[in-house]
Formats: structure tokens, C-alpha cells, sequence
């Protein structure tokens, strides 16, 4: 299940020649791949490039009629492999992931397509994942395209730019016989806009044809000689081939502007910002016309030296725009204006950041230093009076940074991981801390606040294999922490494969939530789900005991810390040699709410009889310890003021968020902290049985109550 639906959306992907396509820029590329006549598509999810899976998931039907193969791939590397499909076949093949650290798990399949090369359009569709709202490490799809000569797309963000770029990317493959990257921001991905449609191609080969006709070509596979041949290829025929490609069919932009001694040098992907930094500062208007002239790249590898030259030329300034660090297009630059003797004055990483995201406001600052520099009379009084003109510095934003506390990123309300982590923090008050090796995923963010848990994280999957240099005898086992993800996409071979073959004495935690959670909710093999295009309920403790492990325990409701607990302890403490894995389980809320509120509600509009549970803290039992909430951490757990003059300290309260998961009772219980939780079950639609026992037990506490308050001792 995942995280949205596009069923609606992916019809307008029927759309033919001249009808006008409005929507997203996932579905866009949607489009332009089955305008492209693409034969097979497939991909690992992972932001921003998620939903482009969930469309392409959605349209399977659309995918089936048009003979396109779709396939959500194990991982990365399985479907970089894919493309092999087009090495030796005149087949279109696509695939997608998240860059960089998906570029990085399928470099092996990539690295040895490039070398070999392709004969059908291999496109890669990279969801570059840089700037703070990142989840990963800061690094550059452009590295990679460098290292292996693949080309790299950076289109405009807007949706005739992406299309038109997915259709270039199939012929500029095709043309030199080499993998192109098309490289897409999250704004690019969720950019709105429209444009004029095509008609769908089929495959004009097909696999069904390959399978029928098979071919081979040793040159083309990376062994010895042919391996020494492929380099002399890419610089000798592919790379000019390339080069000529994306002159003659004009693939970058170069755009005029009255300022003409002044230029700008971008990315593609930067254009929008770079647009409206100048609107800022004067230099643009509304429909994105600018003074001064650009040369925009939509492929920012190879860099085609002529036009760079030609643009450059006559200009005493140049600001290059390239997000991120090294510098690399900045470098080339400087070499490419010195070799052509071209005087201009190149400026970057200078007045712009060396490294970050660069958004309108960082590009207003940094264009504003440039034009100070190197043409200060053409600067508006305005903008030359001002020091600067982020929004950030004004008193407004400071006094808010002041009373607002930063807030980390933590568990959904629910969350089924945040029990685990109670409970190991239970375990570690009394056997005290243990080396933790965390792992991608939700479960990552045990090591923030209140739970503090995780040493360090190196990779999707390798949580074990990053405990794996602590196989040493010692007074205390090492924990590893793995998602029911991260398991299937690398965990079962270099985790508990690892472990069982080199005899490892840790202890492996499994977080098994039933789905893809952190990357959408997609299903994968241990899902629970029915699902009709895949193949699910594989249990993990069986693939873990088919490898060889011994001990193996399976905990079907991860609220019951008590249990965990037990259990950890138990792994932690047993004389028992080799691996010991925890297989614990329960369903992601954010996918449980979202398949069980539109049943909810349609039993409530249909009068049936439901009962809905919540949770509440009894503030005249509750002593304002707060333990509850530093082993629990609950968004919907917070304090209050209690009206009792004899508490200094405010009580726990649970608010309307709050969706009857349990674990803070469970808690409580497990620590032996305090009875002031309890439960409260709401029901709709009650019978008459319901309302006679509410009647009957609003007496029964009324009488209690009264007289308990008679005998109450009066103070004069």
C-alpha cells in the first residue's frame, strides 16, 4: 500500500496527439517514457523519486496494453542490471532510484554498461535527493556520470523541458551508443505544469522478440581485450558522437539578454531559482525574460566547449550556477576559457556557497555579489542600500528562532518501532549500554532524542554487516538494527548471511513493519497484504532460518515492551553461540490508519456498531514524574497544568492525535512506573446493550463518588 494513490492521474497517460496534459512532474516523465516507445521500466523507490514507482505501479494496466514490461526491482543494483536488455537489443529500457546512494549500490551494474556500452536507449531517471531537507549523505550524481562517462541530463524544471529530455535522453543514448542519467530535483518531480501530448508508442522490438531471436556480442561484455577496447571507444566514437548530438539538436539553451558584457552559466535545474533570484533583484520579469544572457545546461555532461566559448566571448564576467561541491563544471570552465584564450572573468563558488541547496534566496545573495563585483553601477539603489536581502535577517524570523525549539525528527504517532526502543532502553538500565549498529529506515531516528540509541549507520541493509568487526569475545554482544526494507534489499546476504558464515555472537533486532515504510509503504516480500502483481507473505524468520540461523525468535506485536524486553535481555544473556535474531513486528501505523479509516467511516455511516480506542492520563493519579514520556516519546504524549495546588510540576496528558496504539500504557506497566494511564474505548452506533451498561456504570461511579466526597474530612 502505498503512501498515495495516482489511479485517477494515470489516465490522463492515455492521452494522444495534441490533447493537453496537465499534472505532476513524475507523471510527466510517466508520459514521455511510454511516448518514447520505452520497452521495459524498473526502478527502486527511495525521495524523491518514490512516487514515480507509484505511478508506474498504477499504470501497470496502461504498461500491459503498450507490451511495456514493469518491474519494482529487489534494489538498485537489480534493476541497473536490467538495462543489460539493451546491450545487445535495439529495446528502449528505463530505470529509476535515489541518488546518490542508489547510484552507489547499482555502480557495479552501471560501471560495467557503460564500459560495454548499448545499443537500445538506456536511460537512468536519478531522483537527486541534495539540499537540507535531504535524507542522506551530501554528494553528486555529476561524480558518477564523470567516472564512468555516462551523460547527464539536467533539464528545466518545468514539465516541456522534462518531457523533451526523456525523449532526447532515448536518442542521445542511441546516438553514441552510451547510458545517459536523467537527473531530477524534488521540485522537479513535483513541479505542476502542462503540455502538449503525443501519441504512446509500442516497442518497435520488443522483449518478447529478443527472447525469440537471441544475440550476443562478446565485444561487449568487460573482459580482456574488449575491456581496453571500450575506453578507446568512449573517447574516440562515443563521447564526439555525443557531442555532436547535442549541438546539432540544440539540447542546451542559450538566451539573449540586453546586459550583453554580463553572463550567466547554469545548470538546467537551476533555472526556476536562478529566474526568480533575478525578478528580485531587477534583472527579470514575471514571464522569466532576464536582462542578462544565459547559457542554460540541460546536459551538464559532456560539456560542449564551442558553445561555452561562443557564449563567453566579448563578456568581461561569467557566474557560474552549480549546486553543490567540488566544482566541477566551475573547473572545466576555467580550463575550457583558458586553452580558447577567452579573458572573461569566470565567478562562482566565489559569491555563491561552496556547498548547500541553492534556493531563490541563497541565489539572490550570491547574484547580488556577483553583480557587486563585477558591474555595481547596474544595481538598483534599493538592492545596493540593503545588506542583505534574506528574509532570515529580519527581526521578525529572529525573534520566532528564538521562542520556537527546534524539533528533530521522530516516530509517527503509533509508530510500532518506537516499543522496540523503549524496550531496549529498559534493557540497557539494567545490563547496561551495548555497541548499537543502526541502519536506514524509519528506525534510524532511535538515535535522536528521547531514546539516544544507534552508534552508526552505514548503509541500507548493513546494520549487521556494520556490527560484523565486534565478533570478539568480550563481556557484553553487539545489537544490530535492520528494517523488514533494508532485510530484502541487502540484509539477508551481508547481514545475517555474514553473520551465520563467520559464526557471529551479536544480536540482530529485524524491524518488520510490513512494508517499504520509509520509502512510501510500498509491499515487499514479507508484506502481509494481498497483492495481485506480486508475490508476498514470505516470512522472515524463514529466510533467516534457510540461511542457516539457529536462533530465531518472532514477536507478532512489538507494543508488548514487556515481552520485547524479556526477549532482548534473553539474546543479550544466553550461553547459545552464533547469531541471535528478533524478528519484531507489527503494522506501520501510517499505513494501518490509512487502510482501516475508510472502513471506519463506512461502518459509521453505515450504522454498524464500531468501538474506537483512546488512551488518557488520570492527572489526579498522575504525579508529574514524566517517565513515561522520556521512554515513550508519543507525539500525541505531551504535559499540562493541573488545577491541584499540591503538584508543582505539570501532569501528562495525551491529545486528540492520539490513535490507541497503546505503547505508552504498555510502558508505563513494563517500567513499573504508575497506574495513571487508561484506556477508554468509544463506541458508535451502540446498541441498546451499550447504552443500558453506560447508564448503569455512570451510577455505579456517581454513587462512589458522592460518597466518597461525604466522607471527605471538612477543614474549618
Amino acid at each position: 500500500m502505498a503512501e498515495r494513490s495516482f489511479a485517477r492521474e494515470v489516465e490522463d497517460l492515455k492521452l494522444g496527439a495534441g490533447e493537453e496534459f496537465r499534472g505532476e512532474g513524475i507523471l510527466a516523465i510517466t508520459k514521455a517514457l511510454l511516448q518514447s516507445g520505452v520497452g521495459y521500466v524498473g526502478g527502486y523507490q527511495g525521495a524523491p523519486i518514490s512516487h514515480l514507482m507509484d505511478v508506474l505501479s498504477d499504470a501497470q494496466g496502461i504498461l500491459s496494453d503498450l507490451d511495456v514490461h514493469f518491474e519494482t526491482s529487489a534494489s538498485e543494483a537489480a534493476a541497473g542490471a536490467m538495462l543489460s536488455a539493451s546491450v545487445n537489443y535495439p529495446i528502449r529500457g528505463a530505470v529509476t532510484w535515489k541518488s546518490t546512494v542508489g547510484t552507489n549500490v547499482a555502480s557495479d551494474a552501471l560501471a560495467n554498461l557503460a564500459s560495454g556500452g548499448v545499443k537500445g536507449g538506456a536511460l537512468i531517471i536519478i531522483g537527486e535527493d541534495y539540499g537540507e531537507g535531504s535524507s542522506i549523505m551530501q554528494e553528486r550524481s555529476h561524480a558518477f556520470a564523470m567516472k564512468s562517462q555516462i551523460w547527464l541530463l539536467d533539464p528545466r524544471p518545468n514539465l516541456e523541458s522534462i518531457v523533451k529530455a526523456v525523449e532526447d535522453g532515448f536518442e542521445l543514448s542511441e546516438a553514441s551508443n552510451t547510458p545517459v542519467m536523467l537527473e531530477v530535483r524534488i521540485r522537479a518531480c513535483h513541479v505542476h505544469g502542462r503540455f502538449i501530448a503525443k501519441d504512446n508508442k509500442r516497442p518497435t522490438y520488443t522483449l518478447k522478440q529478443a527472447l525469440e531471436n537471441p544475440q550476443r556480442d562478446t565485444s561487449r561484455i568487460v573482459l580482456p581485450p574488449a575491456a581496453y577496447v571500450h575506453e578507446k571507444e568512449k573517447i574516440e566514437q562515443r563521447w564526439p558522437a555525443a557531442v555532436r548530438f547535442i549541438k546539432e539538436r540544440k539540447l542546451n539553451e542559450t538566451m539573449p539578454g540586453d546586459v550583453s558584457h554580463l553572463g550567466i552559466i547554469l545548470q538546467g535545474g537551476m533555472y526556476n531559482g536562478v529566474i526568480r533570484a533575478l525578478q528580485d533583484l531587477g534583472f527579470a520579469d514575471v514571464w522569466g525574460n532576464s536582462r542578462i544572457p544565459l547559457y542554460v545546461m540541460n546536459v551538464t555532461y559532456p560539456l560542449i566547449d564551442d558553445e561555452i566559448v561562443a557564449f563567453c566571448e566579448g563578456k568581461s564576467a561569467v557566474l557560474m550556477v552549480e549546486e553543490g561541491q567540488p566544482d566541477y563544471i566551475e573547473q572545466a570552465l576555467h580550463k575550457i576559457l583558458r586553452v580558447a584564450d577567452v579573458p572573461a572573468r569566470i565567478h562562482g563558488k566565489d559569491v555563491l556557497p561552496i556547498g548547500g541547496e541553492y534556493t531563490a534566496v541563497v541565489l539572490a545573495t550570491g547574484m547580488r555579489s556577483f553583480l557587486s563585483k563585477a558591474a555595481p553601477d547596474l544595481l538598483p539603489d534599493q538592492v545596493r542600500a540593503s545588506n542583505n536581502p534574506s528574509i532570515m535577517a529580519s527581526d521578525e524570523i529572529k525573534a520566532l528562532a528564538e521562542v520556537v525549539p527546534a524539533r528533530p525528527a521522530g516516530f509517527c504517532t503509533g509508530c510500532p518501532e518506537r516499543p522496540i526502543f523503549a524496550a531496549m532502553k529498559l534493557v540497557e538500565k539494567e545490563l547496561g549500554q551495548h555497541h548499537v549498529s543502526a541502519d536506514i529506515g524509519c528506525h534510524l531516528f532511535s538515535i535522536l532524542p528521547p531514546f539516544n540509541i544507534g552508534a552508526t549507520t552505514m548503509g541500507y541493509g548493513l546494520g549487521p554487516a556494520s556490527a560484523s568487526a565486534f565478533n570478539v569475545k568480550a563481556g557484553k554482544r553487539s545489537i544490530a538494527m535492520m528494517g523488514d526494507g533494508g532485510f530484502w534489499h541487502n540484509g539477508l546476504t551481508s547481514g545475517i548471511g555474514n553473520a551465520v558464515f563467520n559464526k557471529h555472537d551479536g544480536v540482530v533486532m529485524v524491524v518488520d513493519n510490513y512494508y517499504s515504510s520509509a520509502t512510501g509503504g510500498q509491499d515487499i516480500l514479507s508484506s502481509r497484504a494481498d497483492n495481485g502483481s506480486r508475490s508476498t507473505k514470505h516470512p522472515i524468520t524463514e529466510a533467516v532460518k534457510g540461511i542457516g540461523a539457529k536462533w530465531v525468535r518472532q514477536i507478532d506485536r512489538t507494543y508488548d515492551v514487556a515481552k520485547l524486553r524479556d526477549t532482548l535481555k534473553e539474546a543479550l544473556t544466553t550461553p547459545e553461540a552464533g547469531p541471535k535474531i528478533i524478528v519484531a513486528s507489527s503494522e506501520c501505523m501510517l499505513n494501518k490508519q490509512r487502510r482501516v479509516k475508510p472502513l471506519f467511516n463506512k461502518a459509521v455511516k453505515g450504522g454498524e456498531r464500531v468501538v474506537r480506542e483512546r488512551f488518557g492520563v488520570d492527572e489526579d493519579v498522575c504525579t508529574g514524574d514524566h517517565a513515561c514520556i522520556r521512554l515513550s516519546g508519543c507525539p500525541s504524549l505531551s504535559v499540562k497544568h493541573t488545577a491541584d495546588p499540591l503538584k508543582d510540576d505539570p501532569v501528562a496528558a495525551i491529545d486528540n492525535t492520539c490513535v490507541g496504539c497503546g505503547n505508552c500504557g504498555e510502558v508505563a506497566e513494563a517500567a513499573v512506573l504508575c497506574p495513571s494511564f487508561y484506556r477508554a474505548d468509544i463506541v458508535y452506533n451502540p446498541t441498546g446493550f451499550d447504552r443500558f451498561m453506560a447508564r448503569l456504570r455512570a451510577g455505579v461511579i456517581g454513587f462512589l463518588q458522592r460518597r466518597r466526597e461525604r466522607r471527605r474530612p471538612a477543614l474549618a
